[in-house]
């Protein structure tokens, strides 16, 4: 081979990746802006933006669990009430590129000003995008809420160790429950310690685990009887030895 062909070769293998970073960036460039589009077209309730890059055969599911499809979602979009001013900003975005697919995972911020009181979301989506002749239309979204913790309250200490001693699970399961100046210590045999934080009397959380609340219960005179953990509405039940 001579050397003009080996350089040639050797350029044009070179040049492959660059033009691949190339497109895939320019797709997540013009992905982030579409979405932008869209965010921004929520609280005026632009259907037409929506409609314009809504594949007929969407999948949406919102951050409630709730599966539409395009016409559905499209019934949802209306302008926010009077009273209620909000806005939606991309805060992190990325996408990977498989042929005329793109796989967007992105987070946005919601501010909304809700009769003048601040609020402000979380939320986290995967897209799924087609491109076609006539540009990138949405197939499938999935959305789902940023949870966070609640505030905290402070609560006498007398008031925590009443929360104080064993609960079981079962007979060899069972969990040590103290209390100091911070809210309570869930110690149990072969994990971590667990801190518990007061959200209201009898509600406790631990703090980053905001899908989860640890009710106590009492009987009829008001001494702690147990707790459960709850989950997704669903309950663990423990007794107080």
């Amino acid at each position: 081979m001579s050397r003009l062909a080996l350089m040639v070769l050797l350029l044009a293998a070179a040049g492959t990746p660059a033009r691949a970073d190339s497109s895939s960036s320019g797709a997540e460039n013009e992905l982030r802006a579409i979405t932008q589009e869209l965010l921004d077209a929520v609280a005026p309730g632009d259907v037409a933006v929506w409609d314009r890059y809504l594949d007929e055969t969407l999948i949406h599911v919102d951050e409630n669990g709730t599966v539409r499809g395009k016409a559905e979602l499209l019934a949802t979009l209306t302008p926010l009430p009077p009273g209620l001013v909000g806005s939606i900003a991309i805060d992190t975005f990325r996408s990977s590129l498989h042929g005329d697919t793109a796989i967007a995972a992105y987070e946005i911020q919601e501010h909304l000003d809700y009769h003048g009181q601040i609020l402000r979301s979380r939320f986290r989506s995967v897209d799924t995008w087609r491109k076609t002749e006539n540009g990138w239309r949405l197939i499938a979204e999935h959305t789902a809420a940023v949870l966070k913790d609640p505030p905290a309250i402070e609560l006498p200490r007398a008031t925590l160790c009443a929360y104080a001693g064993r609960y079981r699970l079962t007979e060899e399961i069972e969990t040590t429950i103290v209390c100091d100046d911070e809210g309570l210590l869930s110690k149990r045999a072969g994990r971590p310690d667990a801190r518990y934080l007061a959200e209201t009397e009898d509600m406790f959380f631990s703090p980053g685990q905001p899908r989860t609340r640890r009710y106590f219960q009492r009987d009829d005179a008001g001494a702690v009887t147990g707790f459960v953990d709850r989950r997704e509405g669903e309950d663990i039940k423990w007794r107080r030895e």
